[in-house]
């Protein structure tokens, strides 16, 4: 079984998340998605969620592609992550390309799948504050 592993915020779900997803699963048989904790998003990031981790999380596993959704506590996770759930392929959006390519190391695949570009959750909070 061919396991992949993503992570992400996915406040504010759209069809960005769900392409995003939707590939990510397209690449292997099982799919792990780390969603950043609410502490982690505003101690380590500086983000504010308009859903919780608990709502997140719930929003994510009912999604179809995703078979099951951990937390992302901190930076440096992805590492032992790789190991404890036995990825063969780590999943990024392609804005954090070449970030973790160290993870090549751990023997994984790095794949930076392209954003949906005409949709993020930055661009849905800045319409909304614009109204």
């Amino acid at each position: 079984m061919k396991r992949v592993i993503t992570y992400g915020t996915f406040d504010l779900l759209h069809y960005g998340h769900i392409n995003l997803l939707k590939r990510a699963k397209a690449l292997g048989d099982y799919l792990i998605v780390a969603i950043s904790t609410d502490e982690f998003n505003w101690n380590e990031k500086q983000k504010k969620c308009y859903f919780t981790y608990e709502q997140r999380k719930a929003l994510v596993e009912a999604i179809r592609y995703v078979d099951l959704v951990i937390p992302e506590e901190n930076w440096e996770q992805k590492k032992e992550d790789v190991k404890k759930y036995q990825a063969d392929t780590f999943v990024m959006g392609n804005d954090w390309e070449g970030k973790f390519d160290f993870l090549s190391d751990e023997g994984v695949e790095v794949v930076y799948l392209e954003r949906t570009p005409e949709i993020s959750t930055t661009q849905i909070k800045s319409d909304l504050n614009k109204k």
